[in-house]
């Protein structure tokens, strides 16, 4: 059974954060991702304003009652007030505003319409107030730790579930959206919600294309199969890619599986807190440069995971800012070239002070080595 997530405290916390980093009396919380980790409200239409010890949530006559069950459940000290229609919404949010001189906002998450509907109908001055919740969303507690955990176990099920169909492609017709299927199927037969994302399954030169929608293209003998896989636990989610060589392969796959299984493990053993975040993208790729196919590593290595799929921190060149205790984040290099396939291989991690724990178990190199399968 999963731990409940107590919410207590953090709209208080989210308050401070914003007034002492960007001088606002209020906060305006519009993304409803932040506004389910602030409160446990789950709906699909709601606005929050965090004021020093007064949070109000305004919300529609769907969701009025559910609102109120669901933050009494988390612990959350709000008020739910019904808005009958976007009018309605823009008054409350007003009349919550009366004498508030600087409201913060997240500039990611409102459209220019929006803001200039809030500026017109409050008479607070509206403050760039960016990333405010986002970053307070980074460290995981036990219970949001304990649905990754599950999330990441529910895909590695599924997945040991499908690996069987790779071996029967080599004589049977099986297609990108067979796989798809059976995964996304056996996840939720496993207990997960649902797809953590759109589940990827890419065959043969598909596999180049790092995000490519599975088809009813074929796997056959000598594809490279790049599997990117997650499950969704109650809003969390889980990421996990792997990739299979089926049968007998081109020498050139061989030597780019074997290069990217070498550097996600160099990343993984690279992830500790206080550790730069660009740090473990550059131990990737040093390994593909120093084999001069470093240009066909074309994204970064890994993001945060957890409310959202992809979410702070990010592990890319650029990204200097350490690594914190409590993160979860993904390490997933990979090579594509186009004509011949793609390579990936990630793992789902939690940041520690001296080194990191695994999330997702499939196995990597056995597995996804060319094998004479057959049936």
């Amino acid at each position: 059974m999963l731990t409940p997530i107590d919410v207590s405290g953090r709209c208080d916390l989210a308050f401070n954060t914003a007034s002492d980093g960007f001088g606002v009396d209020a906060l305006l919380v519009t993304s409803l991702i932040d506004i389910r980790w602030l409160t446990g409200f789950t709906g699909s239409a709601g606005v929050l304003i965090v004021k020093s010890g007064s949070f109000t949530l305004v919300t529609d006559g769907r969701y009025v009652q559910h609102a109120t069950d669901q933050l009494s459940e988390a612990g959350a000290d709000v008020e739910v007030v019904l808005a009958q229609d976007s009018n309605a919404t823009l008054k409350i949010i007003a009349d919550c505003l009366r004498d508030i001189a600087k409201c913060g906002y997240d500039p990611n998450e409102l459209t220019v319409r929006q803001l200039q509907q809030y500026s017109a109908s409050c008479s607070s001055e509206m403050v760039n107030a960016e990333g405010v919740v986002q970053q307070l969303r980074r460290i995981k507690n036990e219970a949001e730790l304990q649905r990754i955990s599950m999330a990441s176990e529910i895909a590695d099920r599924a997945l040991a579930h499908v690996e069987p169909l790779l071996v029967s492609a080599l004589s049977h017709d099986i297609s990108e959206r067979d796989i798809r299927d059976e995964l996304e199927l056996m996840m939720r037969r496993f207990g997960a919600d649902g797809p953590s994302y759109e589940t990827i399954v890419a065959t043969g030169p598909n596999s180049a294309l790092p995000h490519h929608r599975p088809t009813t293209s074929l796997l056959r003998e000598g594809h490279s199969v790049v599997i990117d896989v997650g499950a969704l636990v109650d809003g969390y989610h889980s990421d996990m890619t792997r990739t299979y060589l089926l049968g007998d392969c081109d020498p050139e796959l061989v030597r780019m599986h074997q290069l990217v299984i070498e550097a996600q493990s160099h990343g993984v053993r690279a992830v500790r807190a206080g550790v730069a975040a660009s740090e473990v993208d550059g131990v990737c790729r040093e390994i593909f440069d120093r084999h001069g196919i470093g240009h066909e590593f074309s994204h970064g290595t890994g993001h945060g995971v957890g409310l959202q799929i992809h979410e702070m921190p990010w592990l890319r060149k650029n990204a200097k800012e350490p690594l914190t205790a409590g993160e979860v984040v993904t390490v997933e290099p990979g090579l594509y070239r186009v004509g011949l396939g793609g390579v990936r291989i990630e793992d789902l991690v939690l940041v520690e002070s001296t080194g990191c724990h695994v999330f997702t178990h499939s196995q990597k190199e056995h597995l996804c080595l060319p094998l004479p399968l057959t049936i």
